[in-house]
């Protein structure tokens, strides 16, 4: 078991640390707060571990119909852009005091890392093929396997929103406001990337649903 832990704990690696919605905004509440990143992950702990054990229960059929991933890609797609667009907003203004103007808070780092998994078609792609058959395999040993393998991957997420955020965090300090806003706009411009690729993919999925 220790072994397939390790394999896993690896492989779940591979998709934490690619770029994706919850990297952006963990650098981008990062530059206010060093923390931001630990409430990022428990947010997105909160979509995740239900995921998990709802797979292995044997929902994993459900998350895999068409219509579940363009419903969740047009939620996700418009959720980005709106973010996107604020982060933008925030690298225009004049950044005063301690308190540049940060999208969703407007909202939290907790609720931006609970709404953008929740609105990540990816993130049910990655756990509905490649995560699935990790919870099979962890599922052989028991389900205290299972729950240290949800673990595992949480501590994963953890661990990098937290470097991502304190690296942001930083930065900001060392570097100052003009590196904030240079901050704000990059991870606002890839932000509107991602969000017009999750539309532009369920636009996709729409019209072969029609065709």
């Amino acid at each position: 078991m220790w072994a397939f832990l390790i394999e896993a704990v690896l492989i779940s690696l591979s998709g934490v640390i690619a770029p994706g919605p919850v990297t952006a905004v963990c650098v981008g509440h990062g530059s206010k707060s060093p923390h931001a990143g630990v409430a990022i992950a428990i947010g997105h702990g909160i979509v995740e571990f239900p995921l998990i054990f709802g797979l292995y229960l044997g929902v994993g059929a459900v998350l895999g119909q068409p219509i579940v991933a363009t419903v969740v890609g047009v939620l996700g797609g418009v959720v980005l852009l709106w973010m996107g667009a604020g982060l933008l907003r925030g690298a225009r203004a004049q950044v005063a005091d301690d308190s540049p103007p940060m999208p969703m808070d407007q909202s939290s780092p907790l609720v931006a890392g609970l709404v953008l998994s929740a609105a990540n078609p990816y993130l049910l792609v990655w756990w509905a093929t490649v995560g699935t058959v990790l919870i099979m395999r962890a599922g052989e040993f028991g389900v205290l396997a299972v729950v240290v393998l949800a673990v595992a991957h949480w501590t994963c997420d953890l661990i990098w929103c937290y470097l991502l955020s304190a690296t942001a965090f930083g930065g900001g300090q060392l570097l100052g406001d003009r590196f904030q806003k240079i901050l704000f706009g990059v991870c606002g411009v890839f932000l509107l990337f991602v969000g017009v690729r999750f539309l532009a993919d369920a636009g996709g999925k729409i019209l072969a649903l029609l065709g």
